[in-house]
């Protein structure tokens, strides 16, 4: 055993070895796109609070665009040339210790950082620290996301390589889903695809349907660990999450984001024999269908006009044909979906809405809950109309099932496992 002197010795050395103080931990969140770097820094003590977020835009193009938002501190905007993710992450670093510019003197004051990852795979069930094994497997999943892993990989690498003597976190979209039961995750193929490639429901956007259970849960008056919670993430991106007793039991996305609501550019759920029908009449190979689906369907291809819900329902209000059916298109599968997950856990508690158009766009929350009054559920019209980008119950008093706006915070949640995981 060791002696009290020794374990002093010890603990000042792990200290002195992570280079920040416990008492007083800023987490920077680094949010890595194929041509893009969004970051947050996050003082987490004595409550976390914003620092500062950012965007790193047109990475590898002729023209990069960088905007940086300190609060308290005026926007401060540039074009200049940002041929790699290092150079954007490098840019990031200097901002933020800049005299006129910057939050912090050192990136000494930096504590860790969080590192958002879309795929965590079956191997990947919770947030983790990123040692060397780490890194591997999450350069294995690059071919279960090649649209996502690799930018966030990168942005581990050149992270890792500036700040090496701090600790980076991996948080996962992925994991929150992993509590997910064979039933629902399981695609009805030959089995030996699930066993050998991995080809399964992962499901997407867990990181926000983690924070908002919760919150939505308080906002009700009912325990989380004891309810049955809808939670509608939507907006370009968009998924549902059936949350039983605090776990996630089924969800929309599949095995790549695209699986379930129609989105912003996405379609959402669709026959496989559609595609190959296409694919053979239109000669068109997988490369081209990938970007069909991703980037030319969703609201974009119905309407023919926007990806943007306000856009969407202007176009409906002047009596546009394909933006009403974009509209309604868009309400309908949210709905389907509703009305698969209450039946799915034997009942609903709770159903909210989250994400840009969940908390904005009270017209299309109006048109989602019309017809679910056979659930026990009352919307409050005015109440709906009020909350707008904040938190609130959106049902009437004698509603059954609680309508609820919830705002996501992703970052949060991030920074948030980020400094658990550190304690």
């Amino acid at each position: 055993m060791c002696s009290l002197f020794e374990l002093f010795l010890y603990l000042c050395e792990c200290f002195s070895d992570n280079k920040f103080n416990y008492s007083d931990m800023k987490i920077l969140v680094l949010n890595c796109g194929s041509s893009s770097i969004k970051y947050q820094l996050l003082e987490m003590e004595p409550q976390p609070s914003l620092l500062v977020k950012g965007l790193v835009e047109r990475v590898g193009l002729e023209m990069g665009e960088f905007t940086h938002k300190p609060v308290g501190k005026d926007k401060y905007y540039l074009q200049t040339p940002i041929p790699t993710h290092e150079d954007g992450i490098r840019l990031v670093l200097n901002t933020l210790t800049d005299p006129e510019k910057g939050v912090i003197n050192s990136l000494d004051e930096i504590g860790a950082v969080g590192h958002r990852v879309a795929h965590g795979g079956e191997y990947f069930k919770e947030s983790t620290v990123i040692g060397n094994n780490e890194r591997e497997e999450i350069a294995k999943l690059c071919a279960l996301a090649p649209l996502h892993n690799p930018a966030s990989l990168t942005g581990i690498d050149v992270m890792k390589k500036l700040l090496p003597n701090i600790k980076h976190v991996a948080v996962f979209d992925t994991s929150f889903h992993q509590t997910m039961p064979a039933e629902a995750y399981l695609y009805a193929l030959p089995y030996e695809y699930y066993t050998e490639k991995q080809i399964r429901r992962y499901g997407f956007h867990g990181t926000s349907h983690k924070y908002v259970g919760p919150k939505a849960a308080e906002l009700a008056g009912i325990h989380y660990e004891n309810s049955k919670i809808i939670s509608c993430h939507l907006g370009n991106g968009a998924s549902i999450c059936a949350i039983k007793n605090g776990k996630s039991v089924d969800t929309s996305m599949g095995f790549t984001p695209v699986e379930g609501l129609v989105m912003g550019t996405r379609c959402g759920d669709i026959d496989a024999g559609a595609l190959l029908y296409i694919m053979d009449t239109e000669n068109i190979d997988s490369k081209g269908i990938n970007t069909l689906i991703n980037k030319k369907s969703g609201l974009l291809g119905i309407s023919g006009k926007s990806v943007d819900m306000r856009d969407i329902r202007a176009g409906r209000d002047a009596g546009e044909e394909r933006a009403t059916r974009a509209f309604n298109m868009f309400a309908y599968r949210v709905k389907k979906y509703i009305g698969a997950y209450a039946a799915a856990m034997g009942g609903v508690d709770v159903i909210l809405f989250t994400g840009g158009i969940g908390e904005n766009a009270w017209f299309q929350r109006e048109k989602i809950c019309e017809g679910l009054e056979f659930l026990g559920t009352k919307l409050d019209i005015e109440a709906n109309q009020k909350y707008s980008g904040e938190d609130g119950i959106i049902s009437t008093p004698d509603s059954k099932v609680k309508l609820v706006v919830v705002t996501t915070n992703e970052e949060l949640v991030i920074a948030t496992d980020t400094y658990n995981l550190l304690q």
